[in-house]
């Protein structure tokens, strides 16, 4: 038990250390303003699913840095989707902010293909036409659901990365 606590803690810190930057880009930052799921604004959950990623990535031996990075941005779309029919008409924000998300990343971030597509892909099924290309891109489709299902279920946060990545 104590060995597994300790790469728990290890990952951690490489999670954080390597993701720093995004972590604190100011374009990143906004996403706290928005709500998402339950009472989980949509920074953190995306820090959550970046977290999972890295995670699964790593007992995968994947690309765990690129999964986490697309993770990060998966949901860069900078908008309450909760008012966003209401305010453009556009009511198909589940099929649609995935390619939101990744223009925005692009004009911020230099992006790999496995970025990209982890961002393009996170809503698959749903998107049936952006089937995930790479591996992490169909991690992505695993871990984005069960961050959203626990946000939503749960009315506080209790898994992830929580220490020093809550609002």
């Amino acid at each position: 038990m104590k060995k597994r606590m300790r790469y728990k803690d290890k990952w951690q810190q490489e999670f954080y250390q390597e993701m720093k930057e995004i972590l604190e880009d100011p374009i990143v930052l906004e996403m706290k303003h928005y709500p998402h799921h339950g009472m989980t604004n949509c920074y953190q959950h995306c820090v959550n699913v970046a977290y999972q990623n890295y995670i699964w990535c790593k007992f995968f031996k994947l690309d765990a840095k690129s999964a986490a990075r697309g993770g990060l941005l998966h949901d860069l779309f900078l908008y309450d989707w909760h008012e966003h029919a209401k305010e453009t008409g556009n009511r198909f924000h589940g099929l649609t902010h995935p390619k939101v998300a990744y223009e925005n990343a692009r004009k911020h971030f230099e992006l790999n293909k496995i970025e990209k597509d982890v961002i393009l892909s996170h809503m698959w099924p749903v998107t049936f036409f952006h089937f995930p290309k790479t591996k992490e891109g169909f991690i992505i489709t695993i871990t984005d659901k069960y961050c959203g299902m626990m946000e939503t279920t749960r009315r506080k946060r209790v898994y992830g990365m929580s220490a020093g990545y809550t609002v």
